[in-house]
Order: structure tokens, then C-alpha cells, then sequence
């Protein structure tokens, strides 16, 4: 993590916007929604409440001066904040829905620009200002265009709606908070399980699964290998909640060794169906909780589960053909294989 930081700060030196404002930009968000929990007394957690936006905006602001056991540190308080039920829901500082009705009646469907500006500025950026070096001096760190970009975006999105619409000053935050207090600790919950197959892979467990797949079943024909990985994908998506997580240990146990180096596939192709059929695992588990049991809850589903249960068939016939794509694709380029 050390050395990471020192290669941010290094592009931050050569780049106009690196990755480093992006996460400044997010922390004093998260900061901002940290004093008005805070502030509000309608809370009746109002103090754990701010306290977890608080330490995620630390994580944000300072993550990359603190030593790896103070970022550690700051996981574990959020994650003990989330288990013991410590954050609840303020008042909300909105408009009415009589004032709703007028705005969209007034500005009908162009409301949605704002929204839009959002995937427009991300896609413009990474396609074209990472090329972009007035003076020599890139404008953008290149190889995190995409998620600068994103960043810019919001942050045009957020200045053109302030000076079309003139809500109150406050207002984008107070409706960020608002959504913030609706979906609680599972709006963290995607970096966090992307962070512990960062960890998996670290420790080794990639080696020890790929040991146990090598024990159990016969890898002689590329595409038992091939239906391990993807299925092993979406499995451990399944537990893990997030394929971000599930990616590291399966591809250092099967993906790599047996796709690439033992079948001679192709890379780049299993790794993007591979994520694919990652994602199949996220449609199937309420670990994914922002994907799946949020929505019920902000939608008031009477079955917690309906999500789950309106997706699964989908997923099971998307794991299917991407098994069959990558077998298809992942050799195309005439290697030779079992």
C-alpha cells in the first residue's frame, strides 16, 4: 500500500488530476455527510452514524499518508459500526412532492441531463483526455482515465444542476446523505469485498484452492478447466459478493496455470468472460447486498429475497454461455490444447 501511494504521488507530480484529487474529492463528500449526521438530532444514531462517514472519509482524505495498520484500523472500526447496528436514518431536508411534481412538470424530461453528463464525461474522458498534455503535462493520470473521468463528471453534473436548476446550496448534499442513511453500511460493502481478494490473493489462497481443484477433479481436457474456472467464478462471487474479490483466487488457481500456461488460452478473453460469469454469482446472493437486497428494501418488496429470486434463472443460462463462449473465443488464436 506504501508503495502505491508513493507511485500515486509520483503520476500526481507529472498529471494535472491523478487519482489522488479523485479520492480528495470523494472524502470531503463523505465528510460532508459526516457533519450533517452530525447535526441532525432527528437521528437516533446520529453519532455512530457520523462517526462511520467520518472514518470513510478519513480513509479517503488521509489512506494514503497512514501506515497499513492505521488503514487496517479504520476497516475494522467501520466494520464494527456496521455489525452492531450503529448508523440510522435522519430526517430528510427535501423537497415536497408537490414541488417534485412542479419541477418535472416545468423541465420534463430534460432533468435527466444532469444523470446523463455523468457516462458522457466518463466516456469522452477515457477516450479522449488521457491523450490530452497541454504544455507536455498530461491533463489526466492515463491509466486511471476512466475513473477520473467518472470523477470529472460528477462534478460537472453536480455545478451544472446547482446553476440550471438553483436548488439550495446544500441541497446535492442533503439528498446524498439522504440515500447514504437509506442504504447504510452496504454502500461500502462492494470496496471492502473488493479489497479482501486483494488480501486472498496476497495470502496465498489462489495456490491452496487451485491445490484442492487439482486433488478433486481431473483437469486433462481444456474445457473441464474451463467449466471449473466459471462455475469457481461464480461461486465464490456467490460467497464473496463480489467478483472484484472472486477474480484474484480463482485465476491464480485455475485461470492462469490451466487456461494460460497449461491449454494456451488467451488472457485477456478469459479474463473478461471470466469476470462475466463472476457476475452471474452476483445476481444469485444477497452478499451482494447493494445490488440485491437494497433495492427491495428501498423499493418496500414484501419478500426481502424477491430480487434474488427474479434474477437466479437468468443467471444460471449466463453462466452457462459464458462457459461455452470462453471455450469457443479463449482459443482462437490457434493454440494448441488438450
Amino acid at each position: 500500500m506504501a508503495r502505491d501511494a508513493n507511485r500515486r504521488r509520483a503520476v500526481r507530480k507529472l498529471a494535472v488530476i491523478g487519482l489522488e484529487e479523485v479520492y480528495l474529492f470523494a472524502g470531503f463528500v463523505f465528510a460532508g455527510f459526516a457533519v450533517q449526521s452530525a447535526r441532525d438530532r432527528s437521528n437516533p444514531r446520529r453519532f455512530g452514524t457520523a462517526a462511520f462517514w467520518g472514518l470513510f472519509s478519513t480513509s479517503f482524505l488521509l489512506g494514503s499518508h497512514l501506515p497499513d495498520s492505521a488503514n487496517g484500523a479504520l476497516a475494522l472500526a467501520l466494520v464494527l459500526l456496521g455489525g452492531f447496528h450503529a448508523l440510522g436514518k435522519g430526517g430528510e431536508r427535501t423537497t415536497s412532492e408537490a414541488d417534485r411534481r412542479a419541477s418535472a412538470t416545468e423541465y420534463g424530461n430534460a432533468l435527466f441531463v444532469p444523470a446523463l453528463i455523468i457516462p458522457a464525461t466518463a466516456l469522452l474522458g477515457t477516450v479522449a483526455l488521457k491523450n490530452v498534455a497541454p504544455g507536455g503535462m498530461p491533463f489526466i493520470d492515463a491509466k486511471q482515465a476512466t475513473l477520473i473521468s467518472l470523477a470529472l463528471g460528477v462534478a460537472i453534473a453536480w455545478i451544472v444542476a446547482l446553476l440550471w436548476l438553483r436548488p439550495r446550496l446544500l441541497a446535492p448534499l442533503d439528498e446524498g446523505r439522504r440515500l447514504m442513511d437509506t442504504i447504510g453500511w452496504a454502500a461500502v460493502l462492494p470496496q471492502m469485498l473488493a479489497s479482501l481478494g486483494a488480501v486472498f490473493a496476497l495470502a496465498g489462497v489462489g495456490r491452496a484452492v487451485g491445490l484442492v481443484f487439482a486433488h478433486y477433479i481431473p483437469f486433462d481436457h481444456a474445457f473441464t478447466a474451463i467449466a471449473a474456472y466459471c462455475i469457481g467464478m461464480g461461486v465464490f462471487t456467490a460467497i464473496m459478493g463480489n467478483a472484484f474479490a472472486a477474480f484474484p483466487v480463482m485465476t491464480a488457481a485455475i485461470g492462469l496455470p490451466l487456461i494460460v500456461h497449461k491449454f494456451g488460452g488467451d488472457p485477456a478473453i478469459m479474463g473478461a468472460i471470466g469476470m462475466l460469469s463472476g457476475f452471474c454469482g452476483t445476481l444469485t446472493t444477497p452478499m451482494a447486498a447493494n445490488f440485491n437486497i437494497v433495492p427491495a428494501a428501498l423499493l418496500e418488496l414484501p419478500d426481502r429475497y424477491a430480487v434474488i429470486k427474479a434474477q437466479l434463472p437468468t443467471a444460471i443460462l449466463l453462466l452457462a454461455a459464458n462457459t461455452i463462449l470462453m471455450y469457443v473465443l479463449v482459443f482462437r488464436f490457434g493454440a494448441h490444447h488438450a
